[in-house]
């Protein structure tokens, strides 16, 4: 007999969700999490401060009303970092109140602690303290650590002048320049939000080019607004070294180039948090970056472990952890679940915001998929020039065989929110002419959806008539 049917290791959204789902099918679970930590990074280190940090710098630059009042409009003249923290840790403290009503609400057991493994089955929970430890036993197992920054051997980090991702919520002062290590999610995501603050940002990147997995149109769009704020772009550039002066810090390229700034974040890439666990008790390992694999049903090469959120590896997004820790309890506990995997929405929080849904043009076009693009542009709504947003944009892909949705891309104000229209019309199997006959609220950003439905719409109509004329 097992003191549990189910322990989840980390309590970020995968973990959350896991444990809650399986409490829903009256399974004994519990959750083992760090003391500090309860809510994972999600809300203490990662997507939670990092979008309330974006709030707040919107808020306090007025940046979204510099279309309408001029570039120089800001609500607050000199913006400190405590203006800025203020609101991060008034919403962390209110999230982490938050998921422990919920696992409480639902009879979940917290065990606070770091955990590790015994063998398969059998788990420590060690706290702080001396001989602050508990042994339990679970019939399933659900791993969801997460993961932190990685940090590389040859950079001296100091969380002042050289940080990471994670540094950056405990910064002391604003940078009047930065430069950024990484052109991938976070690191544009942070580039974007001091950029918008005033601070002038270099962002240093050994790949081509930036977000290669978004539509490039939507990219080039992000790039230039970000180049309007005076971001600098460094492509194809490694960084061989950084140096600390008590002014600041150089940065040296492989090509030669130096830059100077007041500080340098990095931003290259994550780490899983599987060291502590003992994995290999447990008949498991992790790969170089402390990935976990695992099946189409998130179990492990262990059969009644499974594995969920950042720690698996790609999209590791929020979202997507908490769907993979429902399904997993799913899983784990033989009850029927469905999955939209194909289309899940991706959210990129930059200024201005990126989302999309579905294909792009450049899978379809390697897909030999025929399609039509229909565009809406901002600019062309009265709801985007009430925000005032100018710049922002939908691309809608649509198939000119059967007419349905195969792909939304979003810039502009409140993407993330928008694409879910595209998402729910493209899961129903919907076309685009519900699209074009719906009726939607005046003024919106949503009419967005009509304005690019009636382009393809029209474009298509005009391809079938010279088609019809051959």
């Amino acid at each position: 007999m097992y003191d549990y049917d189910l322990l989840v290791i980390g309590s970020g959204p995968g973990g959350q969700k896991a444990a809650i789902a399986a409490a829903k099918l009256g399974k004994r679970v519990a959750v083992a999490e760090r003391r500090d930590m309860m809510g994972g990074v999600c809300v203490n280190t990662g997507t939670i401060p990092s979008k309330t940090l974006r709030e707040a710098v919107l808020y306090l630059t007025g940046f979204a009303q510099r279309d309408m009042y001029g570039a120089s409009y800001r609500v607050k003249s000199e913006i400190t970092i405590a203006d800025l923290l203020a609101r991060t840790q008034h919403v962390v403290g209110r999230e982490v109140e938050v998921i422990r009503n919920q696992l409480l609400r639902n009879h979940v057991d917290i065990l606070g602690g770091t955990a590790r493994f015994e063998d398969p089955h059998t788990v420590t929970v060690a706290g702080d303290a001396r001989g602050d430890h508990k042994t339990v036993t679970a019939e399933k197992v659900v791993i969801a650590t997460g993961t932190k920054p990685a940090r590389p051997a040859e950079v001296a980090f100091d969380d002042d002048h050289v940080l990471d991702s994670d540094a950056v919520l405990k910064m002391q002062r604003v940078p009047s320049s930065l430069v950024v290590v990484g052109a991938g999610v976070i690191g544009i995501e942070y580039a974007s939000m001091f950029a918008a603050l005033g601070t002038r940002v270099t962002v240093v990147e050994k790949r081509p080019t930036m977000l290669d997995f978004c539509d490039p149109e939507v990219v080039e769009s992000l790039k230039f607004h970000l180049r309007d704020q005076s971001v600098t772009f460094r492509f194809g550039e490694e960084v061989s070294k950084v140096e600390t002066t008590s002014r600041g810090t150089v940065t040296s390229l492989a090509s030669g180039k130096r830059i100077a700034a007041d500080m340098v974040m990095y931003s290259a890439g994550r780490q899983g948090v599987t060291d502590e666990l003992d994995l290999g008790k447990a008949g498991l390992e992790a790969d170089r970056r402390g990935r976990i694999s695992v099946d189409e049903h998130y179990r492990t090469s262990v059969p009644h472990i499974y594995a969920v959120g950042d720690v698996i590896g790609f999209p590791a997004l929020a979202a997507t952890s908490m769907d993979q820790g429902r399904l997993a309890a799913y899983h784990a506990f033989d009850e029927p679940a469905r999955e939209l995997q194909a289309l899940q929405p991706i959210g990129i929080y930059t200024v201005p915001e990126i989302s999309y849904c579905g294909l792009t043009e450049a899978e379809l076009t390697t897909r030999a998929v025929p399609y039509e693009v229909g565009t809406s542009r901002y600019r062309e709504l009265a709801r985007g020039a009430i925000v005032g947003d100018s710049y922002g944009m939908l691309k809608m892909l649509v198939s000119t065989q059967d007419r349905t949705l195969l792909g939304v891309h979003l810039f502009g104000t409140g993407a993330t929110d928008l694409v879910h229209i595209g998402q729910a019309v493209m899961a129903c199997g919907g076309t685009v002419d519900y699209l074009v006959d719906t009726v939607l609220n005046y003024p919106t950003l949503s009419e967005a959806y009509k304005v690019a439905a009636l382009d393809a719409t029209n474009k298509i109509r005009a391809l079938d008539a010279l088609a019809a004329e051959a």
